[in-house]
């Protein structure tokens, strides 16, 4: 297996669903188990659990793949080939891959055609409860070793790592990322079940653990590495973490937070996980204030 991560993270694959969700493979027409489907229920990620597609939104496109004219609001993110000549469609969740959409084809009325790989899903019957969905949130605010020290406790999550975002740097290193170059953030990755907790709940505690008014540092670590941000898996957190900065300049805080679209997550190395429940250290720069 070849998963950058494996469970609580994300399911384990098998080979072929690797070749198709995280290499962007496309599985042979009319050989999908989902193709001909046609029981009422919910189409939902094969790699992370988010829901997808609705089963009132598929229709026969003849194509081999499974077609929908619509998706569940917010679930799938739209990104133009290489080439320019498709749109690939991904979970907005975690990035898997499902196939590509096409428009102006006059199949339904939506005249939309979301070509999805069978083997990027899984079918959930309506009279059947959906899987738990964990979901991701991303912050930087100082040293990761604070941050993960405080976001681990917290109710509701699952996981956490750190890692590096928000920069230009293929799978940098800990050293390059500290030279301030790559444009990477020190990143806590926090995976939550949204049935116990909300990301802004999360994104509270990352205010009131770190000081947001601080410019490219937190406290005594000076660099763009140790900038304040959140970054973003879909246009919901972007409104939370928006109203939340709202809510503290309302206050008379000067917000200095990035809030930017997550792009790749680059686990940080291993000797930098969990630090502080391993060397029984408490964080230095990290401090719990009240905010809201």
């Amino acid at each position: 297996m070849t998963n950058e991560t494996t469970h609580p993270w994300y399911k384990m694959l098998t080979a072929e669903e690797e070749q198709v969700i995280l290499f962007k493979g496309t599985e042979a027409p009319y050989t999908g188990k989902l193709y001909k489907n046609e029981v009422e229920g919910t189409y939902i990620c094969r790699r992370c659990n988010a829901p997808l597609y609705a089963s009132a939104d598929k229709f026969d496109s003849q194509c081999g793949w499974p077609g929908f004219d619509d998706e569940i609001k917010g679930a799938v993110v739209r990104v133009p080939d290489a080439d320019g000549r498709r749109t690939e469609i991904l979970c907005a969740n975690c990035g898997a891959h499902l196939g590509h959409v096409f428009e102006g084809e006059g199949l339904t009325a939506k005249n939309t055609r979301h070509c999805v790989n069978s083997i990027s899903m899984d079918f959930v019957k309506a009279c059947d409860s959906l899987p738990v969905r964990f979901e991701i949130a991303l912050f930087a605010s100082g040293c990761f070793w604070g941050t993960e020290h405080y976001m681990k406790r917290a109710n509701g999550v699952v996981a956490t790592d750190v890692g590096y975002t928000g920069g230009t740097t293929a799978n940098p290193t800990y050293k390059q990322v500290c030279t301030g170059l790559t444009g990477h953030a020190e990143t806590v990755r926090v995976l939550f079940d949204p049935s116990m907790t909300s990301y802004e709940t999360l994104a509270r505690l990352f205010f009131e653990t770190h000081d947001p008014t601080q410019v490219d540092r937190q406290g005594p670590d000076v660099g763009t590495q140790y900038r304040s941000a959140i970054f973003y898996q879909n246009d919901f957190q972007k409104e939370v973490a928006e109203k939340l900065i709202a809510l503290l300049e309302a206050k008379g805080y000067d917000v200095e937070t990035e809030v930017t679209k997550a792009g790749i997550y680059w686990p940080a190395e291993l000797y930098h996980q969990d630090y502080y429940d391993k060397t029984g250290g408490n964080p230095y720069c990290h401090f719990f204030t009240k905010r809201f």
